[in-house]
């Protein structure tokens, strides 16, 4: 399932998440222009084995990993998600609280993959957990959306308009069902950060209980 469109309108431009876009494309492209793209890589993601707590800089990557993607779909998949829910989360919690939001989700995303995995040498990077933080305050905050979703059934293609609780409550089943499964696995060849996007989906429907009584669904328009 690949969703297209949900059926609220915001109820104003969110500037930050399309922000966040912007910078996160700005670092991708540095990211391709870098002379030696491994070492940007290696500088800037989340390389468990070299994380030390004693020493501040070693956590920095916690941060910037969150803007490294690994490819071309890994980028658009993310950007495309948070385009797709961000914009609601973002007018409905103030600019602060979306930033701390999808930041925390991103942070804590890496923090839950770094304790399965703390002595692994692979880096790691993307906005997944970030991203499935805001996920995660969508669900919450609105949770009689419909999503416009394209439909794969084999060879058949369709789109549906399914809600939002069903569709979220699927991914984050196959999250966990695939982070369950790949414990314990080989990962010296990369792999999913599943874990990850566990983490910032609990951070995202802590976030979004926190501020649901800040403001009322009626208050979106539906399409």
């Amino acid at each position: 399932m690949f969703p297209l469109k949900d059926s609220i309108k915001a109820t104003s431009f969110p500037f930050l998440n399309f922000l966040i876009v912007g910078i996160t494309v700005y670092v991708f492209i540095q990211q391709l222009l870098a002379p030696d793209q491994i070492a940007f890589i290696n500088q800037y993601a989340l390389i468990p084995q070299t994380v030390n707590f004693s020493d501040y800089m070693t956590l920095i990557p916690f941060v910037t990993s969150i803007f490294l993607h690994g490819g071309i779909l890994h980028i658009l998949s993310n950007m495309w998600f948070l385009i797709v829910f961000g914009d609601n989360v973002n007018t409905r919690l103030s600019p602060i609280g979306f930033l701390l939001l999808y930041l925390t989700a991103g942070v804590v995303g890496g923090l839950a993959q770094y304790l399965f995995m703390p002595t692994d040498t692979i880096p790691m990077l993307g906005a997944s957990g970030a991203v499935a933080g805001v996920l995660g305050c969508y669900a919450v905050l609105f949770p009689h959306a419909k999503i416009k979703t394209l439909v794969f059934i084999v060879f058949f293609v369709t789109i549906i308009e399914i809600s939002a609780l069903l569709m979220l409550g699927y991914w984050f089943a196959l999250q966990l069902f695939s982070g369950v499964g790949s414990l314990g696995a080989d990962t010296s060849q990369g792999g999913v950060a599943y874990i990850a996007h566990i983490g910032g989906f609990i951070v995202g429907l802590l976030f979004g209980f926190m501020n649901k009584n800040k403001g009322e669904e009626a208050g979106i328009t539906h399409e």
